[in-house]
């Protein structure tokens, strides 16, 4: 049984260690200050400042409307709040795919804006050259292999990827690939939980996954679906630990109904 160990403030080097002792590492999504104040408070490892955001903060149907400026907005908002776990701030699409001297400008725009520590890219193969060189400038890379939303026109769907030989295959290969790059860690999302525990015995670096399993070394799931406020998005993966929507519902219900009744404000609401 692994033991867990205090540490005042996550870095990439306290994952390997996590990963090295078997502590799993637990990672939420935040956007704003005052959640992420209180995601720090419970003593998450990683905050992942998400491209999710144009989901859940701004009504996208995907994850491709949303501006690197629009992403440095939301990852300072979360610095200032973050005062131990570790800030990984997603690239958004368009800023490094097939340009890597655009990739490079984007993250060193995002580590000097923000105060973040680091940056995740969807893919593998096909962003080596981006990879690299934002590493080069010593810039701490978090992958993210197997359901990568950026690309979901080309998928078509958002079903398990990685299902057949040949792209469980490329997986493997993309993962290891990542690593030797010199990345910190790698998210898998959405793949059979057995490619997923095979990868993360393969790779010395930490794997987080998302509909990946249990096997390997932590898990991420977005704030605003856990805490049931996104009420209407349930994949199997998903655990809801609030239901926040109803109880935020009945209580702005309840406010319009005594504001109406002029039971609020009452005389010692006053001054």
């Amino acid at each position: 049984m692994s033991v867990q160990k205090e540490y005042k403030r996550i870095t990439t080097h306290t994952l390997r260690e996590m990963k090295a002792r078997g502590e799993k590492i637990a990672m939420l999504t935040a956007y704003d200050f005052s959640l992420a104040k209180v995601v720090d408070d419970g003593n998450i490892d990683v905050i992942l400042v998400g491209d999710s955001a144009s989901n859940v903060m701004a009504g996208h149907e995907t994850t491709l409307p949303i501006t690197l400026d629009e992403m440095i907005y939301h990852a300072s908002s979360v610095v200032r709040a973050a005062k131990r776990c570790l800030v990984v701030v997603d690239l958004p699409f368009g800023t490094y795919q097939g340009n890597s001297k655009m990739a490079l400008s984007a993250a060193i725009r995002i580590m000097k804006e923000t105060g973040a520590h680091a940056v995740k890219l969807e893919g593998g193969l096909e962003i080596k050259e981006s990879v690299e060189r934002i590493l080069t400038a010593g810039i701490p890379v978090m992958g993210h292999l197997g359901l990568t939303p950026q690309s979901i026109y080309k998928f078509g769907t958002y079903t398990v990827r990685a299902k057949e030989e040949e792209e469980a295959e490329r997986l493997k290969n993309d993962a290891l690939l990542l690593n030797d790059l010199g990345c910190f860690a790698v998210v898998l999302e959405k793949i059979p939980a057995k490619l997923a525990t095979e990868v993360a015995g393969s790779v010395s670096i930490p794997v987080i996954g998302i509909g990946a399993g249990g096997g390997v070394d932590g898990q991420v799931l977005v704030l605003h679906d856990m805490l049931g406020i996104t009420h209407e998005f349930k994949p199997r993966f998903l655990r809801t630990y609030l239901n926040l929507y109803d109880e935020i519902k009945c209580a702005v219900e309840n406010y319009v109904t005594d504001v109406k009744s002029k039971d609020f404000p009452n005389e010692k609401e006053e001054y």
